[in-house]
């Protein structure tokens, strides 16, 4: 017996097709978002674990910050403190100054010179007075130049002669030489070295 189909196959066949290809796309759709959806995730991950590295970078910034200032104020504590050591130091140092000067001009200044003033001004010294003669002078200087342990560096700025009252109200006069000089006073750590360097005083 022959069996003949008389179903529309071809249209059948066709709607198959179309049904596995929709399927297909539905597929392909769906597989297409899944992997996006898994990308976007991971992408979200990694942004989120970016921004915690940044973040703890940003406080750690901020941390070093403000220890930099902490450090830079105490640099600024410690060099005020070291100016305020100094300043003792200095006044320390400087406060026998008057003492040894005058006690060095009286050893070095020879009979027949006068000191009329004295003027220092930091680690220099302008003196004026009156001399007997210019050899007088001369030997002033010298003394300062070779013979003071506090002192050195004179230099003579003016001398010139003068003539003078004998006395009060007294019509004579004698000539004398009006000076001024300048010296200058040897750091304390210089002149200590000198008086440790010089012989002894002999006794008298």
């Amino acid at each position: 017996m022959i069996l003949i189909n008389l179903l529309p196959h071809r249209e059948a066949r066709r709607r198959q097709r179309k049904q596995a290809f929709y399927v297909g796309v539905a597929l392909a759709v769906a597989l297409g978002a899944v992997i996006a959806a898994i990308w976007y995730l991971g992408l979200q991950q990694l942004i989120g674990e970016q921004q915690t590295r940044n973040q703890f970078l940003k406080d750690e910034i901020a941390r070093l910050d403000v220890q930099i200032k902490d450090i830079a104020s105490l640099r600024a504590e410690i060099d005020a403190l070291k100016a305020r050591q100094k300043a003792v130091e200095d006044l320390q140092t400087d406060r026998n100054t008057p003492v040894r000067l005058l006690d060095e001009l009286v050893k070095q200044t020879p009979e027949g010179v006068y000191l009329s003033s004295l003027k220092q001004n930091g680690h220099q010294v302008q003196l004026a007075g009156v001399a007997q003669s210019n050899e007088r002078v001369s030997e002033m200087l010298r003394n300062l130049l070779y013979g003071s342990q506090w002192l050195d560096q004179p230099e003579l700025i003016e001398i010139r002669s003068v003539n003078v009252p004998v006395s009060q109200g007294s019509r004579e006069t004698r000539r004398l030489f009006q000076y001024q000089m300048r010296v200058r006073i040897k750091p304390p750590a210089s002149a200590a070295s000198a008086a440790a360097s010089a012989p002894p005083a002999k006794a008298s």
